[in-house]
């Protein structure tokens, strides 16, 4: 249950949700299964897998979207199709031509989607009405859209907006490479990814390397900046921060994990705490994440 990733949102000073409201219009738009001719469908789904579209604990909220896809790989399209077109040039004595080749394949797509299994999977995103972020789960931008795109098509009133740092993340990291200094409570580890600017974009990566060498200063001097750096916050959380402020594979670190296990009793209550300890650690690492880009950019 604990975020491997996060894209981070602002909600509006005047966003006012109401947990009812909002299980409410999850529950009306919950995930249905693909129709015969759907290739794929959108919608809520439990997070505990029970009948509650909206898990709340201590004004912290869980949710979750569904999308059930269709598998129809093209392979198989492409085979029937080809397997087609060539009894049709037979018939016809001479070759199929491109018109008569795209309807073929339309046909096999209708004559398969029925028939085609579907997989189902699933985005998660914390809503944190009290210091008003939205976090998703997820490290792609079209994922975090399709999932706000979600939200308003079931009619949720939602204003939000990526957050932005007043400090860019690499200049930040630049900085903070260069230096050999890092503000605390974050430390340096040993991933990293510099890039020129330029047309050349040349790129230089650092996997499980120590990064306070004589070389990493002279790729900054030669004008390259950070693109993503690995660092570990209060030696409870290790993520990558990347020059767009996602913030990437994120890992509880074992004090954590103890802490959750000494005090669960089942697990039901498992996931209680692991929520909870979740969501007031990341709520106090974007805390101090924030600090160390000079603050949150505010809007114009």
């Amino acid at each position: 249950m604990m975020f491997k990733n996060l894209l981070v949102y602002r909600l509006a000073p005047d966003t006012r949700i109401k947990a009812n409201d909002l299980e409410a219009k999850l529950n009306d738009n919950a995930l249905q299964p693909c129709g015969s001719f759907e290739m794929a469908s959108r919608g809520w789904v439990s997070p505990r897998s029970d009948d509650r579209f909206l898990y709340s604990l201590e004004r912290q909220w869980l949710l979750m979207l569904g999308v059930n896809q269709k598998l129809l790989p093209g392979s198989v399209i492409t085979q029937v199709a080809r397997e087609r077109a060539a009894k049709l040039a037979e018939k016809q004595e001479h070759p199929v031509g491109r018109k008569q080749m795209r309807e073929i394949r339309e046909r096999v797509i209708e004559e398969l989607m029925p028939k085609a299994l579907s997989r189902r999977r699933t985005l998660g995103a914390w809503i944190d009405p009290v210091n008003s972020w939205l976090v998703v789960d997820t490290a792609a931008d079209k994922k975090a859209d399709e999932f706000l795109e979600s939200l308003i098509g079931a009619d949720v009133k939602i204003d939000v907006k990526r957050l932005e740092a007043r400090q860019s993340p690499s200049a930040a990291m630049t900085l903070w490479l260069s230096s050999g200094r890092i503000p605390a409570p974050f430390t340096i580890d040993q991933d990293l990814e510099l890039k020129a600017s330029g047309e050349s974009r040349a790129t230089v990566r650092y996997v499980n390397h120590p990064l306070e060498g004589k070389e990493i200063r002279d790729h900054i001097a030669g004008g390259k900046t950070a693109t993503r750096l690995a660092m570990t916050w209060k030696n409870r959380i290790s993520f990558v921060l990347t020059e767009q402020l996602q913030i990437k594979r994120v890992v509880f670190l074992d004090i954590l994990k103890e802490e959750s296990r000494d005090q669960a009793e089942d697990a039901e209550a498992q996931f209680d705490i692991d929520f909870a300890l979740m969501t007031g650690e990341l709520a106090a690492l974007l805390a101090d994440l924030l600090k160390a880009l000079g603050g949150e950019k505010k809007s114009s």
